[in-house]
């Protein structure tokens, strides 16, 4: 696979997420997130001021953390680790939620696809938590079903990351696994430079 240096990049569609739960502090195998109808995200920065003589002389922006929102058709196991529901001390079958209830931390993937110029980019958020409470809407007579809402904190990983991306057709030939295994097995050591 030849490198291709990506120029210019229009964000058409997001296809191929992919979630992988922490069991332990270790990260699950990777499973379909859903069908995503759009994810959209936020830094949430901290700003650093130099005054001088009463006048701003100097500023630097630090990241702290990314507040995500997204809008998904998210199939019902991955849900219910995403929001806590438990069948502890229930009958099989039987899921609640409850003041008790604790999302599990999570690894969110995407293809973040450009359908002019034919390039994917991989987006992946390492370190990732719940940050809203379970939502239920049904309504009858709808003409489409509705896309469950939910928004989530990406958090820094051992790097000191929250967020990566990777154009497919950036990654060179040695680093194939880059690809094969970003939604499946995404960690800090497959992204990580070997050079100094």
């Amino acid at each position: 696979m030849a490198v291709t240096k990506v120029i210019e990049f229009d964000a058409v569609s997001i296809k191929n997420a992919s979630i992988q739960v922490f069991e332990n502090n270790v990260a699950g195998a990777g499973t379909s997130f859903g069908c995503v109808g759009s994810i959209e995200g936020e830094t949430e920065v901290k700003e650093l001021v130099k005054i001088c003589e009463g006048v701003e002389a100097k500023k630097v922006v630090i990241p702290l953390k990314m507040n995500l929102s997204v809008s998904a058709h998210i199939p019902v196991d991955v849900a219910r680790d995403i929001f806590g529901l438990s069948n502890e001390g229930l009958k099989a079958g039987v899921f609640a939620y409850g003041p008790e209830s604790l999302g599990k931390r999570f690894i969110f993937t995407a293809d973040v696809v450009d359908e002019f110029e034919d390039v994917v980019k991989l987006i992946a958020f390492p370190n990732s938590s719940n940050a809203s409470g379970f939502q239920i809407k049904v309504e009858n007579g709808q003409d489409e079903v509705a896309l469950l809402e939910m928004e989530f904190t990406a958090l820094v990983d051992p790097n000191n990351k929250f967020y990566y991306e990777a154009m497919v057709t950036e990654i060179e030939e040695a680093d194939v696994a880059i690809a094969t295994s970003w939604h499946t097995a995404f960690t800090t050591e497959l992204v990580k430079s070997l050079l100094p």
